[in-house]
């Protein structure tokens, strides 16, 4: 059989999606009297216990590059067996909605196998919850199968990207400004021709290092595209807190002008450069 470990996000969706919207339904066709409610939880119903089986199943084969992940092994082994018991759920469910299916002509046989199939579904709508929380704290917190799911190079140094820009932040709002310095040094290795990665980097020689002539060299080197209004603006920006910080605030206020200058009809620059000017000394 195939491999389906890189499909098990889009899998679980389905699960989620018709595994909550059969339970409802077939819990509403007990109490509400609406023909089509009851083929639409049968039919919804089936194929959440296939989805599930599908969802199972992708995700026992692509759980072992998360699972490899130091401090991941427990949530993900968790995630997997509260997948496997929803699915186990959902079977007997398909099971309750066969059989009732299979005694259609016997109105009280009919009913207990619906009735029977309602309960069983809160179940496994409960476990279908903690495995669908479960696998979002193995993504959102561990980062399992982000930039890892797909194999392609490119998609793992997402990943480090990702993790450096905001590790540099966290130390930053933590008040270690000399890791969040280091983080974004490796940042700036990583994406040498990213502009925007070349001002995060020369702002931290700002910020986190309290350099403002370094900061100043770095804007230096940096080719800003004349027409990109909002690329010129932040690097602007920078140069006049560098100016601030050497305590130059002439220059500081000549950047700012020069900026106006250049985009006269620009509604941001104007906006973001008076609320500069106002706060210079």
């Amino acid at each position: 059989m195939p491999n389906i470990a890189e499909f098990h996000p889009q899998i679980v969706h389905f699960i989620v999606v018709l595994g909550f919207v059969g339970v409802g339904l077939r819990i509403l066709s007990l109490v509400v009297k609406v023909d089509w409610f009851k083929p639409a939880a049968t039919l919804t119903l089936l194929a959440a216990a296939t989805a599930g089986v599908l969802a199972a199943r992708s995700g026992s084969e692509a759980h072992g590059p998360a699972e490899r992940i130091p401090g991941a092994r427990e949530a993900v082994q968790e995630h997997e067996e509260l997948g496997e018991r929803a699915r186990n759920l959902f079977l007997i469910v398909a099971g309750f909605e066969l059989l009732a299916l299979a005694v259609r002509k016997r109105e009280k046989a009919r009913r207990m196998a619906l009735v029977g199939s309602a309960a069983a579904g809160v179940v496994a709508a409960f476990f279908l919850f903690e495995a669908a929380e479960h696998g979002g704290r193995v993504v959102y917190g561990y980062a399992g199968g982000v930039g890892t799911r797909s194999g392609d190079p490119a998609d793992v140094k997402h990943l480090l990207v990702a993790g450096l820009y905001n590790g540099a932040r966290a130390d930053r709002e933590a008040g270690d400004t000399a890791s969040a310095a280091r983080l974004t040094e490796e940042l700036a290795r990583q994406m040498p021709e990213d502009f925007g990665v070349q001002l995060l980097a020369a702002r931290s020689q700002l910020v986190d290092l309290h350099d403002p002539a370094a900061a100043m060299a770095a804007l230096d080197r940096m080719q800003v595209p004349p027409d990109n209004a909002r690329m010129a603006l932040q690097a602007g920006m920078l140069r006049s807190d560098a100016y601030v910080a050497m305590g130059q605030a002439d220059s500081a206020r000549a950047v700012l002008e020069q900026l106006t200058l250049q985009f006269p009809d620009n509604p941001m620059v104007k906006r973001v450069v008076g609320e500069a000017s106002a706060k210079l000394p």
